[in-house]
């Protein structure tokens, strides 16, 4: 097999043409093979082997910079350089990554995981090769999905306008970015993409001297040749009018042409925009025909494409039917999504009530300030989003939503850890800077049952912004609906004070067990809602306790172990000591969501050891 003598991109740029097709067969069956044992983004990384071949045949990644955006698609990139025996480990603990990490090689240029900042990352490195006189390239590799990204733009025409040498690779799977439809525009469009043109342009280049545009003859050319194509094709491309010499569009699949277009950009000065066509899941019929569902996917069968793991229903198809219900009973309620239908549990909702239903595409920041306007003219709307994907419209927030009081109900999915997409994934900032925006309420349901009521209760009893907050997956062996108190005692104890909410009060019922059997009375306080905090009935909660810990997979800063530690010095109770169980500065990596809580103290285990280490001390 050819890929087994691939060990760097210095291989794959040694191979003959004619080794080329082959070797793309061959990482379509490691990624079948490999993906379908560990799950992973699938389509994504079918549908770019050519391209990614391709970029590591005309650029050395070891020096010239390859930034992805989300950095979903960068498995093969990862097995053409080194990293083919570390993909049994893919996304699991101590493993390789699913998403680019310089740490993991030198190749890795920048750590990806959200989408549209790749743009504005390659021109900081542009700008920062020129101030340092340097000689290297930088590309960005881009999806049309992360193009609906506002962030995409600020990148684009700020680099547009730089005239600094960057290539942006716009990977067009889906959307419709093409010149406009027509003769004209596709016969020119067959034309740049043929070898031919692309030689003719080098040689007339090459004809005035090493800055061609320097010559007077030379720019009256280009001028002549810009003011007959706008005469004749008055609608360039977005690109071009920001300032980008526009390449393509070309077959995403058809190798030797992607080198070609590729070289030709390399050669370019100032700021291209190489556009390409791929098929996601190219390769696998599965993948093929529905790609949504090999984007992330669980281990699966090859033979059938039929995910391995049993299904249930989880928090977030029970917050999905439960929305869809809502939407029944009042005509104000809408939902939105930033390109997570699926993920959010909406493909329900959106079955009943198309019209109600709005993707906004990554566009978070926009999918806020869209609900507050909703909301202030009478709508119910609620935007149903990943707890890491929200942290991209804290502004918003605050000063479209949360300044007016307005009612946007937020369904923040994933919160806590979510496991194998590992550091940039997990959402551990969504408590920090929820409940320090004044006027948010934040509800954290432990169970289906509690998420049903608290959605209720979120939609059609509180005012103001509300947050319910949900993990990832489903329900533990505590499954009662306690919502509708703020805080809840649900064991009985004096020696310790053991408070969580969300899902890890199952871990904190378990701890409790263990301590009662060593003769340690314990009680456990649940947090049904953790802003604004009931402050007076977390103290009677509290009161006479010589140890509380307080549990959560969250960062420290801003924790509700923080706030509960101030409440009770602020009150003057006599507590020897506060232990705050939480993920302290550290961002955790890819693992299983048992493993992380293991490793971090945050599991059954963790607070029982805890709460014994802090006794024994007396």
């Amino acid at each position: 097999m050819i890929l087994d003598i691939i060990h760097s991109p210095e291989d794959v740029r040694a191979l003959q043409q004619k080794q080329l097709p082959q070797l793309c067969s061959e990482l379509r069956q490691f990624l079948l093979e490999n993906v379908s044992k560990t799950g992973g983004h699938f389509a994504s990384n079918m549908g770019v082997v050519e391209l990614t071949v391709a970029i590591h045949r005309v650029f050395d990644t070891s020096h010239d910079r390859l930034v992805f955006d989300v950095g979903h698609q960068a498995y093969v990139h990862k097995a053409l350089t080194g990293r083919q025996e570390l993909f049994s480990t893919l996304r699991q603990l101590d493993g390789l990554s699913g998403f680019p990490k310089p740490h993991e090689s030198i190749h890795d240029a920048f750590i990806a995981g959200h989408a549209s900042n790749s743009v504005s990352v390659a021109l900081g490195m542009a700008r920062a090769r020129t101030l340092q006189h340097q000689d290297y390239q930088v590309l960005a590799l881009i999806g049309d999905g992360a193009l609906t990204g506002g962030l995409a733009y600020e990148g684009l025409n700020n680099a547009g306008a730089s005239h600094e040498h960057l290539i942006v690779i716009v990977n067009d799977n889906g959307m419709s970015i093409d010149p406009n439809v027509g003769a004209l525009p596709r016969h020119l469009a067959q034309l740049r993409a043929k070898p031919a043109y692309y030689h003719f342009k080098k040689w007339y280049r090459r004809l005035f001297g090493a800055n061609p545009v320097q010559s007077p003859i030379y720019r009256f050319n280009h001028r002549l040749k810009t003011e007959l194509k706008k005469a004749l094709w008055p609608s360039s491309t977005l690109f071009e009018d920001m300032g980008f010499t526009y390449l393509g569009p070309i077959d995403g699949h058809d190798l030797p042409r992607l080198c070609d277009m590729l070289q030709w950009a390399k050669e370019l000065t100032g700021p291209v925009v190489v556009h390409v066509h791929t098929k996601k899941g190219k390769g696998y019929p599965f993948a093929e025909r529905n790609p949504g569902k090999f984007h992330g996917i669980a281990p699966f069968d090859p033979q059938t494409g039929l995910t391995l793991q049993p299904g249930g229903e989880t928090f977030s198809s029970t917050f999905g039917k439960t929305l869809t219900d809502c939407a029944a009973e009042s005509e104000k309620v809408c939902a939105i999504t930033a390109a997570m239908e699926d993920g959010t549990g909406l493909a329900a909702f959106a079955k009943a009530y198309p019209e109600r239903l709005f993707d906004v595409g990554i566009a978070e920041g926009h999918a806020v300030s869209m609900a507050a306007g909703m909301a202030k003219q009478g709508m119910i709307p609620v935007f149903a989003v990943y707890s890491t994907f929200l942290q991209r419209s804290y502004d918003m927030l605050f000063h479209d939503v949360a300044l007016q009081k307005l009612h946007v109900v937020l369904g923040v999915d994933r919160a806590g850890l979510v496991g194998a997409d590992g550091e940039t994934h997990h959402g551990c900032l969504d408590i920090s800077y929820l409940t320090g925006i004044p006027g948010f309420t934040v509800l954290c349901p432990s169970s289906l049952s509690e998420l049903r009521s608290m959605t209720r209760q979120a939609l059609f009893e509180i005012q103001g912004p509300v947050a319910l907050r949900y993990p990832r997956g489903g329900e533990g062996h505590f499954t009662q609906d306690t919502g509708s108190q703020a805080v809840v005692r649900l064991r009985d104890g004096h020696q310790a004070v053991l408070v969580s909410y969300g899902i890890l009060i199952n871990q904190v019922l378990d701890a409790a067990e263990r301590l009662e059997r060593d003769g340690i009375s314990t009680r456990v306080v649940k947090l049904n809602r953790i802003a604004p905090l009931d402050t007076s009935a977390l103290l009677r909660e509290l009161d006479g306790a010589d140890t509380v810990l307080v549990l959560e997979d969250c960062f420290e800063n801003g924790s509700i172990g923080q706030q509960i530690a101030a409440l009770l010095a602020e009150s003057g109770r006599q507590c020897r000591r506060v232990i705050l169980q939480n993920l302290k500065d550290r961002f955790v990596p890819e693992g299983t969501v048992e493993q992380l809580q293991e490793r971090f103290g945050l599991d059954a285990d963790g607070v029982y050891r805890a709460v014994k280490e802090a006794l024994s001390r007396e």
